[in-house]
């Protein structure tokens, strides 16, 4: 799963028995050989989609942004500043490493998501977020959906992708209860906590949360992921918007 650049087994067991914010820190010089950051392929069909967004986009926030993933696409479908926000100093080191030097159109603010500084209110006009949302327990949805609804500006849209449900017919189904079992466990003996979990983002609460945070919903299909024997898409690009 790893390369060699990648973190060594003993690294991320040490990662694993450490808070979320230290945890990153320790992993962000090796996080983007890991599995975990987020593929090329994803973020060019979440690019190719949000491209045919009617009027393009002005400021672009990235939510939970690690090493930057998201910011070279940010920034082709913005016109303005894109901003990065995590908790992580570690990982915020590496995005501005490689995405922030030279640029005044782009910076990095380390918050927690959450609690998004008053600072960032109506100043956005497209927020997006890859692979971070196992880190939020379903009572700290409202806050996170609500926090990025006060970053955004009238008729700003907040993005991101998210999969269809697994079956228990599938190892995968397994897999993932597997391991969030094994976490609940984890952070029922030690702390600090560490939260990351699979199957704690389903697409019908999801969807309730935002609308109650003000956005209206909407979703599109990512093709480029082909679509179950049902016929519904694998994967569903999520358009909350901020009326």
């Amino acid at each position: 799963m790893f390369s060699s650049h990648g973190p060594s087994v003993r690294e991320l067991l040490v990662q694993g028995l450490s808070s979320i914010e230290r945890g990153y820190d320790l992993l962000a010089p090796k996080f983007d050989h890991t599995p975990f950051r987020t593929p090329d392929r994803m973020l060019d069909a979440v690019e190719e989609a949000l491209a045919q967004y009617e009027g393009g986009f002005g400021a672009g926030l990235d939510v939970c942004c690690g090493t930057g993933a998201a910011m070279g696409m940010l920034r082709r479908l913005c016109r303005d500043r894109v901003s990065g926000v995590d908790l992580s100093a570690g990982m915020l080191a590496e995005a501005e490493r490689a995405y922030g030097p030279g640029s005044p159109l782009v910076d990095f603010v380390r918050a927690d998501a959450r609690a998004l500084p008053p600072a960032l209110a109506d100043t956005y006009d497209l927020a997006v977020s890859f692979g971070a949302f196992g880190h939020f327990l379903p009572s700290e949805r409202p806050a996170l959906f609500s926090g990025i609804h006060r970053s955004l500006r009238a008729g700003g849209v907040f993005a991101f992708p998210i999969g269809a449900p697994i079956p228990p017919s599938s190892p995968v189904w397994w897999v993932t209860a597997g391991f969030d079992a094994v976490m609940r466990m984890r952070n029922a003996v030690w702390r600090p906590p560490f939260v990351m979990y699979y199957r704690t983002f389903p697409f019908g609460g999801v969807r309730e949360d935002l609308r109650a945070a003000g956005f209206t919903v909407e979703t599109v299909p990512l093709e480029q992921f082909g679509r179950l024997p049902s016929g519904a898409p694998r994967w569903r690009l999520v358009l909350a918007r901020r009326s």
